[in-house]
């Protein structure tokens, strides 16, 4: 039997873990504008600590996304940006767990989250 206290705790770590999803993504779209950025300075546009910035940027990388790093003074983190558009082919079942998961994070929380369901769910109705 779960006690209050279980479901408090599994409230809490959803809460936690949409808030990360929410950073990672700040994160992305901070730094697909271009130029190179400090960790403390992407912790100060997202007010938190630089080491939520590090672990976040290592999920990140972890799940593919090419950051590129370089130390020292000038240093810091930067996202290739490309000026063309890339194209993605998914089948309907990968298009339901982006939907899916924009839905969870809110599907309008920032201008690419809305841009990117809007597109996702005109390919559902292509299908």
């Amino acid at each position: 039997m779960q006690t209050r206290d279980d479901l408090a705790a599994r409230s809490r770590d959803g809460h936690l873990a949409l808030r990360r999803v929410e950073r990672q993504q700040a994160l992305i779209e901070t730094l697909a504008g271009g130029g190179w950025r400090t960790a403390g300075q992407l912790a100060d546009r997202l007010q938190v600590s630089v080491r939520t910035v590090e672990r976040d940027l290592e999920r990140l990388r972890d799940a593919g996304v090419p950051f590129r790093s370089r130390p020292g003074r000038s240093g810091g983190i930067a996202l290739p940006v490309t000026a063309r558009r890339a194209t993605v082919v998914l089948d309907v079942a990968e298009i339901g767990a982006l939907v899916a998961s924009l839905a969870a994070v809110g599907p309008t929380s920032s201008p690419s989250a809305t841009s990117a369901t809007l597109k996702l769910v005109a390919a559902l109705e292509d299908h």
